[in-house]
């Protein structure tokens, strides 16, 4: 039978009074408010919140409910904390190496706009193709008039170092204007290769001592070498002009002291050696002749190489015991790809061409990085070097740029602003313009060029040495025939 209206409304207020006197009860026997809450109330009418956030067992929900554990906001050191705590020697190294990323990290978006320059004067050598720290305050170049020096930036005192000879005679010592293109140095620093007298074959010296070990010119390269990468200490690959690419390995004995290279008058004497590994740059279908190799760069990270031929196409290749290509892909921007640097932790390529620089993932199918424009006349990007997530840029106009991967966009100048405020961004891009160096007033400059005053200097090497926050630049004219160069250190 059907319950009456009635019977059932007396029933609901009949609960609803029980409740209220239960609540009653409970809030008599409540602790006062300075001691930790009690859980009050039927387990069964739980409230949602409750309910979600008790994982524990029934008597950890009859206990008090502890406070919930407050996240602690990230703090952020300044400089002056970070010098303290190195004073002192700060407990662990995990504070100190997260300063240490911090510091790091600001001093990469801020340092370029702080350098100063000071010029260092060369005399009369002839462009500076490449360039490497030894340590501090010396630093190796190399040279179009096939010189190997050393500058201390300091003192501005030049070292020339002798170049290595080839066992037999060679044919290229009637091209007198091939020069040094490529210094490198091995990962742990003990190790120097670069060009020998024949700009054909590669030499490999001893640090600090500078003492030579060995040099690869038997069987090697038949044109000049252009580029070299370290694979490993004992492993490096060079790129020549004759379109092949070379695998070195040295024995460990040439530089361990196992072996006493010297003649009879006390003077050093080095091994010749030979590649391991010898591969050909493949032709494209448009200019079969012009695949001279022009720069190198290795991935650690994938044990892969990446190489740029001067007919406008980037080759990535398997380095093991031998050489294996993997790819080849034509780039965007085909006229003068004469650079090429690598980014181990954003695993990512840059070339450098005539006017931009174009950024490649081998992984990636669809490159979601566009490339940068220079903007510079068209004179060409003549030196890449990554550092973070910032690229640096040499022009053949004789400035610095610099680029900032997250971003994708180009530093900018600050504004100035008032004594009581920051100055922020100006819009206008950052470029540090290097001054004028040496250039010779010979015949040639005179009949062809005019008698033009002055040439703005190339960019063809630069080097970060960032414990000392210092950056080497050097250089020269652009134009083949004159005959000049620049040096400088930004500081």
């Amino acid at each position: 039978a059907a319950v009456p209206a009635a019977t059932t409304a007396n029933t609901g207020a009949t609960r609803r009074r029980r409740r209220r006197r239960r609540a009653a009860a409970a809030a008599a026997t409540r602790p006062p408010p300075t001691m930790a809450p009690q859980q009050t109330g039927s387990r069964k009418r739980k409230a949602p919140a409750e309910s979600s956030s008790s994982q524990g067992s029934a008597a950890d929900a009859e206990g008090p409910l502890l406070p919930k554990k407050q996240k602690r906001p990230a703090t952020r050191r300044s400089l002056v904390q970070y010098l303290k705590d190195r004073e002192v020697g700060a407990r662990g190294g995990a504070g100190l190496s997260g300063s240490k990323g911090e510091l790091r990290g600001y001093a990469v978006q801020k340092l370029p706009e702080l350098l100063r320059e000071r010029e260092l004067a060369l005399g009369t050598l002839n462009k500076v193709f490449a360039s490497q720290w030894l340590n501090a305050r010396q630093v190796v170049c190399g040279t179009k008039c096939n010189t190997l020096f050393v500058v201390d930036v300091h003192s501005g005192q030049i070292t020339r170092i002798p170049l290595m000879r080839d066992r037999g005679p060679w044919l290229a010592r009637a091209q007198p204007s091939c020069g040094i293109h490529a210094i490198e140095l091995n990962p742990s620093k003990t190790l120097l290769a670069t060009g020998g007298e024949n700009p054909n074959s590669l030499a490999v010296y001893q640090l600090p001592t500078l003492d030579p070990v060995c040099l690869g010119d038997r069987h090697g390269h038949k044109d000049w070498i252009f580029t070299i990468a370290w694979m490993s200490d004992t492993v490096a690959v060079s790129g020549s002009r004759d379109g092949t690419v070379a695998l070195w390995r040295l024995d460990p004995d040439m530089f361990n002291g196992s072996i006493a290279w010297h003649n009879d008058a006390g003077l050093p004497v080095y091994a010749h050696i030979r590649p391991r590994d010898m591969e050909t740059i493949p032709r494209s279908s448009t200019s079969s002749t012009n695949h001279k190799v022009r720069a190198l760069a290795f991935s650690g990270k994938n044990q892969e190489l990446g190489a740029v031929s001067l007919d406008g196409y980037f080759h990535l290749w398997k380095a093991r015991s031998t050489l294996s290509r993997l790819l080849s892909i034509r780039l965007p921007y085909c006229r003068e790809n004469v650079c090429l640097t690598y980014c181990e932790e954003l695993s990512l390529y840059a070339v450098g061409s005539q006017s931009h620089v174009s950024f490649l993932d081998p992984r990636q199918r669809q490159q979601n990085i566009r490339p940068l424009c220079s903007r510079e006349g068209g004179t060409g990007v003549r030196s890449l070097s990554f550092y973070q997530h910032i690229i640096t840029v040499g022009t053949g106009h004789g400035s610095l740029l610099f680029y900032d991967i997250r971003a994708q966009k180009f530093l900018e100048e600050r504004a100035s602003g008032s004594p009581d405020s920051c100055p922020g961004p100006s819009g206008r891009k950052l470029k540090l313009t290097c001054g004028r160096g040496w250039l010779n007033h010979d015949d040639l400059w005179v009949n062809y060029f005019g008698g033009i005053g002055e040439f703005p200097n190339a960019l063809y090497t630069h080097c970060y040495n960032w414990p000392e926050m210092k950056l080497f630049v050097a250089g020269g004219p652009l134009p083949s025939g004159l005959h000049g160069n620049y040096a400088g250190l930004w500081s």
